[in-house]
C-alpha cells in the first residue's frame, strides 16, 4: 500500500487541482496524467486520491462550520 499511497501523493503534486472527489472522474484524468498499465493499480490509486480529496473537503467544511 505504500506504493500507492506514495504515487498518488506525486501525482496529485504534481497536478493541483486536477483530482476532485468524484472516483470515476479522477478514473480518468488518471489516465490522461500518468501512464499506469495495471487497472488494479490505476483503480487503487484514484481511489486513495478520492479519500484523500475527500478528508481535505470534510476537513474545510469543519473550519467553515468553526467560523
Amino acid at each position: 500500500m505504500d506504493r500507492v499511497r506514495r504515487i498518488s501523493e506525486e501525482i496529485v503534486q504534481k497536478f493541483p487541482g486536477v483530482f476532485g472527489t468524484d472516483y470515476q472522474a479522477n478514473k480518468e484524468q488518471l489516465n490522461k496524467v500518468a501512464m499506469v498499465h495495471s487497472k488494479m493499480l490505476r483503480n487503487k490509486i484514484a481511489g486513495y486520491i478520492t479519500k484523500m480529496n475527500g478528508r481535505a473537503a470534510q476537513e474545510e467544511e469543519v473550519e467553515k462550520q468553526a467560523e
